[in-house]
C-alpha cells in the first residue's frame, strides 16, 4: 500500500511530530550511508552518446519531468535527435524498451514515460547502460535521462537537479535538511549538490519571484529559473480536482490559481493505481456538486481509455525564464570533449 507523501517535510517553522522525527532519524543515517557508498564504488560507463541528467534532491513533487519535457524540446528545435530514458518507475517492463503510446500502458512503463512518448522517443529500462546505448543504436544522438542523479552507472555531460521554487504557506521545498525518511532529501544537501551542474528552481505560474532564502541555499552554483505554466485554463464550471503525485496539495494551489472553481478536491499518494471504486466515488463526488472531473496530465495517463473520456486531463509545461542561457548549456555539455 502506497503512502501519501508526508507533508510535515516541508514545513518551515514549528516542525510537528518531534518524537517520529527521532524515531526515523537513525534510518535517514543509515539511508544516506547507502546513497553514499553506492555512489562511490559504482563505476561510470560511457553510453557513446551526451546524457543529460535531470534529477531531483528530495522524494519527488519538484516537477522534473515537465522539465525533462521542455530539454527534449530545445535539444529537438536545436537540431539534435533527442531521446529521453527513464527507469519506468510503476511499469513492470525492464526493457531496454522504446515506449509505444498506441501498445503500451502507464502499468508496462510507468505514468511518466507514457505521457512523455507522445511526443518524443522514450525508452525505458531498470539497467540505465543498457537503455542508453539501445537509444543510441537506434539513432539518438543525445539523452535526457529523467532521475538518476543518485544514480552513478551512466557518465553524465550534464547534470541538473530540479527545485521546487515554491515556499508559501510556512513550506521549505528541502524540509530542514533530514534524509528520507526523517525528511524529503534523497542524500546529504551539500553532497547533491556537489555533484550538479546547475540548479532548475521551479517557481508556480502566479510566483514573479523565488524567495531570496531560497536563493541563499544554492549561492555559488548555477541556478535557472523557470515557472510551471497550465498549457491551457481549465473548463469553466465546478470541478473535483485529484492527483496522485508528490505533492497533490500544489495541484490544488495551482488550479485555483488559475481561476478553476474547484468544489473539492482529493489527494493520492504518487503514482497511485486508481481502483474502480476510488474512481467511481470520484464520479460520484463530482455528480454530487454537479461538476465535472479534472486531474494532472501524469495522473491521466495511468487511467483506462473507458476513464478518460470522462475526466480532463490539465496538462503543464516547464517555461524557462532564459532560454539562452539553457541552450547554451546545453551546447556546452554536448560540445565538451570526452
Amino acid at each position: 500500500m502506497k503512502l501519501p507523501t508526508p507533508r510535515w517535510w516541508y514545513v518551515r517553522n514549528g516542525v510537528p511530530g518531534p518524537v517520529l522525527r527521532a524515531i526515523l532519524t537513525p534510518l535517514s543515517w543509515i539511508w544516506a550511508w547507502e546513497t553514499a557508498r553506492r555512489l562511490a564504488r559504482q563505476p561510470q560507463a560511457d553510453a557513446g552518446l551526451p546524457v543529460i541528467c535531470v534529477g531531483n534532491l528530495t522524494a519527488g513533487g519538484t516537477g522534473k519531468t515537465p522539465v525533462v519535457r521542455a530539454l527534449l524540446a530545445r535539444l529537438t528545435t536545436l537540431g539534435l535527435e533527442a531521446h529521453g530514458l527513464s527507469r519506468g518507475y510503476g511499469g513492470h517492463e525492464s526493457g531496454p524498451l522504446r515506449v509505444d503510446p498506441g501498445r503500451h500502458s502507464a502499468a508496462d512503463v510507468g505514468d511518466e514515460p507514457l505521457m512523455l512518448a507522445a511526443d518524443y522517443p522514450i525508452w525505458v529500462a531498470r539497467d540505465r547502460v543498457a537503455g542508453a546505448r539501445a537509444a543510441g543504436t537506434s539513432g539518438a544522438k543525445v539523452l535526457v535521462m529523467d532521475d538518476g542523479h543518485q544514480n552513478p552507472s551512466l557518465r553524465k555531460a550534464l547534470s541538473l537537479v530540479v527545485v521546487d521554487g515554491e515556499t508559501r504557506d510556512n513550506e521549505w521545498p528541502l524540509g530542514d535538511g533530514s534524509v528520507f525518511p526523517a525528511g524529503p532529501l534523497r542524500e546529504p544537501l551539500a553532497a547533491g549538490l556537489a555533484r550538479a551542474d546547475a540548479v532548475v528552481l521551479l517557481l508556480p505560474a502566479d510566483l514573479d519571484t523565488p524567495d531570496p532564502e531560497l536563493l541563499k541555499v544554492f549561492s555559488g552554483h548555477l541556478v535557472l529559473l523557470a515557472r510551471l505554466e497550465p498549457v491551457a485554463p481549465p473548463p469553466r464550471g465546478p470541478q473535483v480536482g485529484f492527483a496522485g503525485i508528490g505533492k497533490p496539495w500544489k495541484v490544488e494551489r495551482a488550479l485555483r490559481a488559475a481561476g478553476c472553481e474547484l468544489a473539492d478536491f482529493a489527494p493520492f499518494p504518487d503514482h497511485a493505481a486508481y481502483s474502480q471504486g476510488q474512481l467511481k466515488a470520484l464520479q460520484a463526488l463530482a455528480n454530487h456538486h454537479g461538476a465535472g472531473l479534472i486531474t494532472t496530465e501524469k495522473d491521466w495517463s495511468r487511467l483506462s481509455p473507458e476513464w478518460r473520456e470522462r475526466i480532463t486531463p490539465w496538462p503543464v509545461q516547464a517555461v524557462f525564464s532564459d532560454p539562452d542561457a539553457l541552450d547554451q548549456l546545453l551546447r556546452e555539455a554536448i560540445n565538451r570533449p570526452d
